[in-house]
């Protein structure tokens, strides 16, 4: 009996270290790893509003503007796996540096494409440099708590929205200062925040986290430790080639291809409403208040409630939904409303998607996992941009397009619903291996 005091004694002090590791990680993490990955999508984003005034600047169609805004994507998911291996060999600290940097150069840079090829080019630059970033942040999001840590964390993608287009829209009135116009002020100013922000730095690893205490580290390493798995993949290999990573892959194409193809051609969509810049600006900013409140609700109903797979499928449901009302519903404030239900979907089905992998991935396993997700998924957004731009060169409307997204949204609603036959309670698909 006393012994089993002791253990008992033990087990509660060493919860109680995991707990304060895990708040303080909270604290410090989620701020830095947000504010980054605002400024991560605003460089992958703003290039909507630009081509109020870029298109014509350097002769832009529009499937060449949705090459080039998904060009970056390309390069994203051909270098993401390498990337990441090399974060192990230099160590997270000096590759997460030299990755904000060079993407924040590269971010300005776009300032300076005189044609559709250096656009290109450039673009393609900007991708290969940030590979590795999110998967990074990722795993980092492992050592805090839950789904409403990790909503914080992506709410970064509607909120660069959501400040960041009236801001780019703004920056379109520096037409004309200092001989450059406006898209080109946007993209330098815009790009370069990510330069300033690799000089703040986080731990390799949690054993280097300076603001635990040392038994707070130790604790918090010992609970990854014990961390158990059922049919662990430990082999990188062994995990990509996992039914339940290829499924998860595919429902990340399906709702990164329509997060992207609206995000990006949404100013374009109302400046065919005979908006002003700034209008659109604004405008163009507005679902993202409603997607950023509906994906932290729906976040919190996952942390209480549960069921994942249920959630996943209702989300990837709204978004198709979202997508068919607003071809048939033209005029703008209910085909406004319409896509805000649609973005508010597939960004909320991201934030429920990523808390699935760790359920049966771990250590290398978990980062070469994750890593082959975002990256195939990640092919999405290269697919979404340049699907709405050809369409719309083919039709000369954006609704062809907006079909064929709510179309990709349905099978993965299927596959996603395939997902529940894996496990047997609880939505947890590590219970049973396919």
């Amino acid at each position: 009996m006393v012994a089993a005091q002791c253990h008992a004694a033990d087990d509660k002090l060493r919860s109680g270290l995991v707990a304060s590791a895990v708040a303080k990680n909270t604290r410090r993490l989620v701020p830095l790893l947000g504010v980054a990955y605002f400024f991560n999508n605003l460089d992958r984003t703003s290039v909507g509003i630009a081509a109020l005034q870029m298109n014509e600047a350097i002769g832009l169609s529009a499937a060449q503007l949705g090459w080039g805004a998904g060009i970056l994507f390309f390069s994203y998911c051909l270098l993401e796996v390498p990337s990441n291996m090399m974060m192990y060999r230099f160590g997270a600290r000096r590759w997460l540096a030299r990755i904000m940097m060079t993407w924040g150069l590269a971010a300005a840079a776009t300032a300076f494409a005189v044609g559709p090829y250096s656009f290109y080019a450039i673009r393609f630059l900007l991708g290969a440099f940030e590979s590795a970033f999110f998967r990074r942040h990722m795993v980092h999001l492992h050592l805090v708590s839950g789904a409403i840590a990790n909503s914080w964390f992506m709410a970064a993608t509607p909120l660069s929205s959501l400040i960041g287009n009236p801001l780019s829209a703004s920056l379109l009135g520096m037409d004309g200062v200092w001989r450059l116009a406006g898209w080109q002020w946007m993209f330098l100013i815009e790009g370069l925040p990510a330069c300033v922000l690799c000089l703040v730095l986080l731990a390799d690893t949690p054993d280097k986290a300076a603001w635990l205490t040392p038994r707070e580290r130790e604790a918090l390493l010992d609970e990854l430790a014990r961390e158990e798995h059922d049919k662990v993949r430990k082999d990188l290999w062994a995990a990509m080639k996992d039914v339940r990573v290829v499924m998860l892959t595919g429902i990340t194409l399906a709702f990164t291809i329509s997060s992207y193809g609206i995000g990006i051609w949404l100013p374009l969509i109302l400046k065919s409403h005979n908006l002003n810049n700034m209008q659109v600006g604004w405008l163009s900013a507005m679902p993202y208040f409603f997607v950023t409140i509906g994906m932290l609700l729906w976040a919190r109903l996952v942390d209480r409630k549960g069921k994942k797979i249920y959630n996943l499928i209702a989300a990837l449901m709204l978004g198709a939904t979202g997508l068919l009302f607003s071809v048939m519903l033209t005029s703008l404030v209910p085909a406004l409303t319409c896509m805000t239900l649609a973005l508010i979907g597939t960004i909320s089905a991201r934030t429920v998607l990523y808390t699935i992998p760790q359920s049966f991935l771990t250590g290398p396993a978990a980062a070469g996992g994750i890593a082959f997700i975002n990256s195939i998924g990640a092919f999405g957004a290269f697919v979404g941009p340049y699907m709405m731009g050809f369409l719309k060169d083919r039709t000369g409307s954006f609704e062809t397009g907006m079909i064929g997204m709510a179309i990709i949204l349905v099978f993965a609603t299927g596959i996603a619903g395939s997902l529940r036959l894996l496990g047997t309670h609880n939505d947890d698909i590590s219970v049973r291996t396919a």
